[in-house]
């Protein structure tokens, strides 16, 4: 008797013993592709973090003909054509991230990004015209400043830079670019205190340090500023001086530049002794 009954409990242990098979399967499955999909983003991360953009947007493009459904290779490889200076090319990507089910607000304000760096502002502005204001990012406002600076709106351009700034933990660059925003609308003292709160933050920004020789100069004051600099640097900056004083009409004191920028220079420095050799 005890045979005839136990031959229907083996069956059944055995049909629990396939289907906990079966449910292990599939969670390690599940497992290996939440494990796959991880290395995925971790690669990609790594693609755009430390690749050289020429071998990123290889990686990226195979990547998007094997994955077509994931997002994550078309915003990779729109980013990485933008840091290879494609922006022209980076857009239509950028169209097919946007028209994924799992873009995001951010995704749109580079597609903004693309267009301006494509020099078209108007596709520019009406993308992120689109973007509800209640998306407040660094990157949104410092790009609204630039369309707005674009079309001379100067109070709203200083408005969205002002914002900008108060949104990001490096500001400097942004700093640089209002100032520079001040220096072509006339304004050489706004400009020359923002470029010196940019270098506040990184004093190692040359071109800040550029455009504040250019917007001394701009009011003729032919003083370098007291600031941090190399001495391959203060060559480049009396040199920057000197053509700025040329081009204003002070040519006695722009040759006089011209020579202290050859003098300081620790190489040759072929650039200012062609231009001091033209004076005659």
């Amino acid at each position: 008797m005890r045979k005839v009954w136990m031959a229907p409990v083996c069956l059944a242990g055995l049909a629990l013993l396939g289907g906990c098979g079966e449910s292990m399967r599939a969670q390690t499955a599940r497992a290996i592709d939440s494990v796959q999909s991880i290395d995925q983003e971790n690669m990609a991360e790594m693609m755009l973090a430390v690749s050289d953009p020429a071998e990123a947007i290889q990686y990226f493009t195979a990547q998007s003909q094997a994955h077509p459904d994931r997002i994550i290779f078309r915003r990779g490889l729109a980013r990485s054509l933008m840091r290879a200076g494609q922006a022209e090319q980076s857009i239509p990507v950028w169209q097919t991230v946007i028209a994924h089910p799992e873009a995001t607000m951010d995704d749109r304000v580079d597609m903004a990004e693309a267009y301006i760096r494509a020099n078209n502002w108007a596709q520019a502005e009406a993308t992120l015209n689109a973007i509800p204001p209640t998306h407040e990012t660094f990157n949104r406002y410092r790009l609204e400043a630039m369309v707005a600076d674009s079309r001379q709106q100067w109070a709203r351009a200083d408005s969205f830079y002002e914002i900008a700034v108060g949104l990001t933990p490096t500001p400097a660059s942004t700093l640089n670019n209002w100032g520079y925003s001040k220096l072509t609308r006339g304004d050489s003292r706004g400009a020359e205190r923002l470029f010196l709160e940019a270098l506040q933050h990184d004093r190692t920004l040359f071109t800040a340090k550029n455009n504040l020789v250019l917007a001394r100069a701009a009011r003729r004051d032919y003083e370098l500023p007291l600031i941090e600099m190399t001495q391959g640097e203060r060559a480049e900056l009396l040199y920057t001086m000197a053509l700025a004083a040329i081009r204003q009409g002070d040519v006695s004191i722009g040759r006089n530049l011209l020579q202290d920028a050859v003098a300081t220079h620790p190489q040759h420095f072929e650039a200012a002794a062609n231009a001091l050799a033209a004076l005659g």
